[in-house]
């Protein structure tokens, strides 16, 4: 199958990314790395978690996030919701579209959730119906799809039954999380394979961390099977609360590199997207995660020590 002409970059730094940081990081800096990732061209930007402050503190400020951006016509704004209780404080704080979110694995929904994979279903109905009745879009996420920190290796099938259970429920999409990032290219390929006998490839999304290295490989492994669009992360923030040494998404900056070396158009610009990232990456006090990013930063640095312009 030939490449995509188009992929779609959902952009997942400010949550997935940001959830994981041990400091609390500042309402303002949320809102200004959100409105900065806005400004570069991105079409979806997952801006905030409705989860217990219990569970994730560093989502705590959603609301506060979610009424404080700068919101731009065409671009979406998805926020998680584990339940109906965080549904609707997410409606309340003008969410137009949410995500919920499941396992391959048991031991991993049980950690992560506190639930077996069928009771977190069930969890999901009412927030699927209200969803409906509101004309509120649902996106579905997967986790472990590739592996499990407990269980080790997923059957693809067992990945395909929940993506199919979660699309017959009313998920628009499916975002598929290699969440511990031990996938390689040939597996990768196999889940989509087997996944897209249950559910359409034009509905299914890669959600890459690049724990081994392997992201990048991976999502064009998936390319390849006409997958098109792919979650990442600026500056690979991230990882998961749940699964010791899973490493960031796959960096947005890495990602759009690539897709531009292949000719694949995304309506991102790159320079804007380095530019956020080294936004958030100067308000945690570390370097950039990208890759990309950081060889842009030292060719700038090279041009000015050699009395060029950057």
């Amino acid at each position: 199958m030939p490449l995509p002409t188009r992929v779609k970059i959902v952009e997942v730094g400010p949550r997935d990314g940001l959830q994981n940081e041990a400091q609390i990081v500042p309402t303002a800096v949320k809102i200004g790395l959100i409105d900065r990732l806005t400004a570069s061209g991105l079409s979806a930007i997952e801006a905030a978690s409705f989860v217990s402050p219990g569970w994730v503190p560093q989502m705590a400020d959603s609301t506060a996030v979610l009424k404080g951006i700068e919101r731009r016509s065409g671009v979406s704004y998805p926020v998680l919701t584990p339940n109906l209780k965080g549904f609707e404080a997410a409606v309340a704080a003008g969410a137009a579209e949410v995500a919920v979110f499941a396992a391959a694995s048991e031991t991993f929904s049980q950690k992560n959730i506190n639930c077996s994979i069928a009771q977190s279903l069930e969890r999901f109905v009412p927030v699927l119906a209200a969803a409906a009745e509101r004309g509120i879009r649902v996106r579905g996420y997967v986790s472990c799809v590739l592996g499990c920190p407990y269980e080790g290796e997923v059957a693809p099938a067992a990945v395909a039954e929940v993506a199919r259970r979660l699309r017959e429920m009313g998920c628009y999409e499916i975002s598929l999380g290699d969440t511990v990032g031990v996938g390689t290219p040939g597996k990768a390929r196999t889940l989509i394979e087997v996944i897209s006998a249950a559910v359409p490839v034009e509905r299914l999304a890669l959600h890459f961390h690049d724990t081994y290295g392997q992201a990048l490989a991976n999502i064009l492994a998936c390319l390849e099977k006409g997958v098109a669009t792919v979650d990442s992360s600026v500056a690979g923030l991230g990882g998961c609360p749940y699964a010791r040494g899973a490493s960031g998404n796959v960096a947005s900056e890495d990602l759009l590199y690539m897709l531009k070396g292949l000719g694949i158009e995304t309506g991102v610009d790159l320079a804007a997207l380095v530019s956020a990232g080294a936004y958030i990456s100067q308000a945690l006090g570390r370097p950039s995660g990208s890759k990309v990013a950081r060889a842009i930063d030292s060719h700038k640095a090279d041009q000015l020590t050699q009395g060029g312009q950057p």
